[in-house]
């Protein structure tokens, strides 16, 4: 297991992008939602740097895989909590690692059967090699082409560090 870059200094790359994209975009009152677990804590630093104003959102997307049937049910599965409307809003929805691209996809369906939002900017800590789906990030912390059979695991969360994995 290798320690991979400082998360600090990955999120502090991404808070500096974030405030040009959402500039740019001229949005200034967006929602944050961050996907379980890891994505929530990378959020968690994100939302407070940026200063956001509503609560953190979480979701937890268990029920919108699409291999939930494969992989079965967590047992201590805990339900998503958006403490606002999403309708008409801007939201930045952030995840840990985007690899696939399918744990997204779950993101925006249950997003959806929230409301309508006005858009979504999408921003990962570690973008990977093997996307399966057309999904990108409009923000990342880091590009990783990994190996077959090497994986990226973000620890948390406090401190939060990121670890190559060999194997499997």
């Amino acid at each position: 297991m290798t320690e991979i870059a400082k998360v600090n200094t990955l999120l502090d790359d991404m808070v500096q992008a974030l405030q040009s994209e959402l500039q740019t975009r001229k949005i200034s009152d967006p929602l944050m939602i961050g996907i379980h677990s890891g994505g929530v804590w990378v959020a968690r630093e994100l939302h407070k740097k940026l200063g956001i104003r509503d609560d953190l959102g979480e979701l937890n997307i268990t029920f919108y895989r699409d291999d939930f049937t494969r992989i079965g049910m967590h047992p201590q599965v805990t339900p998503s909590n958006l403490p606002f409307a999403v309708d008409d809003r801007h939201i930045i929805l952030v995840d840990d690692v985007l690899h696939t691209g399918r744990t997204i996809r779950a993101a925006l369906n249950e997003i959806f059967d929230y409301g309508r939002p006005a858009s979504v900017i999408l921003a990962a800590l570690v973008v990977r090699s093997g996307k399966e789906l057309p999904i990108c990030a409009d923000i990342a912390g880091s590009l990783l082409d990994l190996k077959e059979g090497q994986h990226i695991k973000l620890n948390g969360p406090d401190p939060l560090s990121l670890e190559l994995q060999e194997g499997k």
